[in-house]
């Protein structure tokens, strides 16, 4: 599922962006480097300890093992950002004087085998982010709807890449097409309606919201597939044509009701809250 290809992940209370690639996890340096180092600048952190890592010996083949692949930026927008595998950061952060190395080379390891659990058990996986979402605060109905809203998506993208549709900007222009139809507004533009950074926007659409995306999802799959559409062309008539349904039973449903689905309301305090509500019983804990 795309959904599950590129997304964060949580180091105390740190993010770490992270990409399935090549069959395995691939993680952001800079989000590492600051979680590691709680330097102000990791950034400029990075590039220090890489110009001293190339002039020494011996890293030739950790160099090797970084790439630029894409993750989504403060802005929203998915951008080039030098990551490395599980094997590469574990040399990396031989470099970084930090108290907290070794607890995170542990978490590397259990996030390493989880994704093969996973792959080997696909249950677990939504067991594990059925917790995830337990433990932010959410409702048990609204974190029904989202698992299901990201086997909406799988379903969909799954189709898309038997027929041809290149992962990345046509999966993104496809998205948007059906996000438009069926909300009057692209990802980006919900994104700075609901004040959204690198979250997830989903994690932030209500119960109604979500309903709708899957309805547009829903709509432009079977339209795919009735239409046995093939390549970029043809997958966008059929987002178009399935996101306006979608967006069609939206616009009836708000002139039965006199409300509106479509909300600034983000989920960013309830989660600050029970990030908080963690911490303080970590402590009572210790």
């Amino acid at each position: 599922m795309e959904e599950a290809q590129n997304k964060l992940a949580v180091f105390q209370e740190k993010e770490i962006r992270r990409v399935w690639y090549k069959g395995e996890w691939w993680f952001s340096i800079v989000d590492v480097i600051e979680a590691l180092s709680e330097s102000p600048q990791p950034s400029r952190y990075w590039n220090e300890l890489r110009a001293r890592m190339q002039s020494e010996s011996g890293n030739d083949e950790l160099f090797a093992n970084t790439e630029k692949l894409k993750m989504k930026s403060l802005d929203g927008k998915m951008r080039g950002t030098e990551a490395a595998n599980t094997e590469s950061m574990f040399r990396l952060i031989q470099s970084i004087p930090s108290p907290k190395a070794e607890p995170f080379k542990q978490w590397l390891a259990k996030v390493g085998y989880e994704r093969i659990q996973e792959i080997e058990n696909p249950e677990l996986a939504a067991e594990r982010a059925r917790q995830y979402y337990r433990a932010l605060g959410y409702s048990e109905d609204w974190i029904a709807k989202r698992l299901q809203s990201i086997e909406i998506r799988g379903k969909l993208t799954d189709e898309w890449k038997l027929r041809d549709v290149k992962k990345g900007l046509e999966y993104a222009i496809l998205t948007a097409e059906i996000s438009k139809a069926t909300f009057g507004l692209t990802p980006s533009e919900y994104v700075k309606l609901k004040d959204l950074k690198r979250e997830n926007l989903r994690d932030h659409m209500t119960d109604l919201e979500l309903i709708f995306t899957m309805l547009g999802e829903t709509a432009t799959r079977n339209e795919v597939i009735n239409r046995d559409a093939k390549g970029f062309i043809e997958n966008k008539a059929a987002a178009q044509e399935g996101g306006a349904a979608a967006g069609d039973a939206l616009e009836a449903f708000e002139k039965r009701t006199g409300s509106k689905v479509v909300t600034e309301r983000n989920f960013k305090q309830q989660i600050a809250e029970a990030k908080k509500q963690k911490e303080l019983g970590d402590g009572k804990e210790e």
